[in-house]
């Protein structure tokens, strides 16, 4: 992996657990609460608007970098997990890699896997039925009597 490469996935977790915390959170809470009282002193200029519209489309134009750097490296995790439960069970092997192929091809795939969602659908409505039956009935609002206006 080159250094660059390293180094930057190396900053991006870190500032992702940081960002991520709650104090963190409370401190950018605070820096607006500070902004925003701090606008008699200048009067509410242009410039003061300035400072915080500068300010959060640099912090959001970044973390958009770093969201997608964990994001990436959390879902090629997860795949790395998913693709080793198939290998060691008794799922279909072809299964494994399917995210590197096409829409068209992954929707074929999709389109296969739900031929058999009828039967599930028939099997998890039977058992919602079966709970329903089991469970007491719901009582109901005693029945309001109309009052004659007068």
């Amino acid at each position: 992996m080159p250094p660059f490469r390293e180094t930057f996935d190396h900053i991006a977790s870190i500032v992702s657990r940081w960002t991520g915390r709650p104090l963190t959170f409370l401190g950018c809470c605070l820096v607006i609460v500070a902004w925003g009282a701090s606008g008699p002193i200048f009067r509410y200029s242009d410039t003061w608007q300035l400072i915080i519209n500068t300010g959060t489309t640099i912090v959001t134009f970044l973390m958009v970098f770093l969201i997608q750097n964990t994001q990436n490296r959390d879902n090629a995790a997860l795949q790395a997990k998913l693709d080793e439960l198939i290998r060691a069970t008794q799922a279909k092997n072809e299964f494994i890699g399917i995210e590197h192929l096409s829409d068209k091809e992954l929707e074929d795939i999709l389109a296969e896997c739900e031929k058999h969602r009828p039967a599930v659908l028939q099997r998890a409505q039977a058992r919602a039925g079966r709970e329903r039956a089991s469970s007491p009935a719901p009582r109901k609002p005693a029945a309001r009597r109309k009052t004659a206006s007068r």
